[in-house]
């Protein structure tokens, strides 16, 4: 019983871990937050998938080397960067989506 609580605390914590950086840098981004280091949109941008590849790819390694408890985070890093990944694919569709669908005069 405790490996399973501790297993699902650790994969909540891996999946909160890269859900409130994504957040975060979102909220980032609506506040300008980083203005006077010079960042613009594209920062934020990067930023953002950067969380998103850096979560999921942490999380494939730790589910493939590191011990029981930290499988479980894997598999939390996992499902929040693969969410990531999807948002920003869904904002890239909606872009080329815009864009298609322009009209000028």
């Amino acid at each position: 019983m405790t490996e399973t609580v501790s297993g699902r605390a650790a994969g909540l914590a891996g999946f909160a871990t890269a859900f409130l950086l994504l957040v975060f840098t979102f909220v980032a981004f609506q506040n300008d937050a980083l203005k006077s280091l010079g960042w613009q949109g594209g920062e934020y941008a990067y930023a953002f998938i950067f969380v998103a590849l850096g979560s999921a790819v942490l999380g494939v390694v730790l589910k493939a080397v590191a011990p029981a408890p930290w499988r479980s985070a894997g598999t939390g890093l996992i499902l929040a960067g693969t969410l990531g990944v999807v948002v920003v694919v869904a904002l890239i569709i909606a872009f080329v989506y815009a864009l298609s669908n322009l009209s000028v005069p």
